[in-house]
């Protein structure tokens, strides 16, 4: 099992590789299903959601979803937006450096969640513009079936979690 310093520098190293020139609902859209298709596969019960600039251009769930993954969607969407970087790198970094999120951040559990599974969408030349959010999974597989999609979407090959 890969440290949390080289799972931090994996998902560093996925975040500078996964940014892109434009995104449009039609990119959203082809996203979201490879996301669908992907849980479909597993057969695991999943919701999914992709926004930019705070309007919803996809959102699913599979069979059986479970009703409170809109509510862990929501909550990884807000971590993202406010730290502009993946859920799950947020976490990882409150846990090598000891800390609670909500005593660190002082932010309401109620509203934010650092777990795995939402990731930033990066435009070049503009920054964060929206997010990609899965839930359904542990927080380590949640992660890695967006950066899979988003890696397919932009014809890239990034660094896969050890």
């Amino acid at each position: 099992m890969p440290t949390i310093e080289e799972d931090l520098h994996t998902v560093a190293d996925q975040e500078r590789l996964l940014q892109f020139d434009t995104f449009s609902p039609e990119t959203a859209w082809a996203i979201g299903n490879a996301l669908r298709a992907d849980a479909i596969s597993r057969h695991a019960a999943m919701t999914f959601e992709i926004q930019i600039a705070a309007r919803v251009l996809f959102a699913c769930s599979t069979f059986n979803a479970s009703a409170s993954q809109d509510d862990w969607i929501r909550r990884k969407r807000n971590t993202v937006m406010r730290f502009g970087k993946s859920s799950y790198a947020v976490g990882l970094q409150l846990k090598l450096e000891g800390k609670d999120f909500a005593q660190r951040h002082e932010v309401s559990l109620a509203d934010y969640a650092a777990h795995g599974g939402g990731f930033p969408i990066v435009l070049k030349g503009t920054g964060l513009v929206g997010t990609v959010v899965s839930s359904g999974l542990d927080q380590r597989t949640d992660h890695a079936m967006v950066v899979q999609a988003l890696a397919g979407a932009l014809g890239v090959e990034v660094p896969a979690l050890g």
